[in-house]
């Protein structure tokens, strides 16, 4: 007789918001898809949004240490993300772009983001967000992660949700559980392996 196996611990996953415009979109995407992640039983969500924890703007020079009062903003976000199995980012576009805030949050972190993997979820109008998602993934290349093939697009994102909030496309929800999934597989393949050995940065 075959032994059963353990369920693997949930992967935690953070998820980091990424506008901090006000008047933002964002809070709305932010809500639909934690909800997607909380019908998950191998998902723990941590929703890092950089307008209630922002970081200072600028990085102390190479090799010194940060400026005073920027150790306690730090502390609010970096710990969160070195605890993550994974991530997701939720990114609109600006000038054919993401916002400088989300690259803000990324230079300040290093090997946070090594051997992870990142699911995007873009918004925006025609192009849905996917000039910024492929700027992403030139940067986090460069910081060793892994970033998901599959995103979730909302071109003209404000025509997709109801008055409450609700998604109102089924190929969207579709498109986040694809995603999802995508993100599962590779975070409990790159959690296995550094649990094996340590990764090579």
């Amino acid at each position: 007789m075959t032994a059963p196996t353990s369920r693997p611990a949930a992967l935690r996953v953070a998820v980091l918001v990424g506008s901090t415009r006000e008047g933002r979109f964002a809070p709305v995407v932010t809500r639909w898809i934690t909800g997607h992640l909380d019908q998950r039983d191998d998902m723990d969500v941590d929703v890092v949004d950089l307008a209630e924890t922002p970081l200072p703007t600028v990085l102390p020079a190479f090799g010194q240490p940060p400026a005073p009062g920027t150790t306690e903003a730090l502390a609010q976000v970096g710990p969160r993300l070195a605890a993550a199995d994974a991530f997701v980012f939720i990114t609109p576009e600006y000038n054919h772009s993401y916002p400088a805030s989300l690259k803000n949050a990324i230079d300040w972190h290093n090997e946070q983001w090594h051997a992870k993997p990142i699911g995007f979820v873009s918004y925006g109008a025609i192009s849905g967000g996917l000039r910024a998602v492929e700027h992403l993934r030139v940067v986090m290349a460069e910081l060793n992660a892994t970033t998901i093939r599959n995103t979730v697009s909302l071109h003209n994102a404000w025509g997709l949700f109801d008055a409450d909030g609700n998604m109102t496309a089924p190929a969207s929800d579709a498109a986040v559980k694809t995603m999802l999934d995508q993100l599962a597989w590779w975070a409990l393949a790159l959690r296995d392996a550094k649990a094996v050995r340590p990764y090579a940065a």
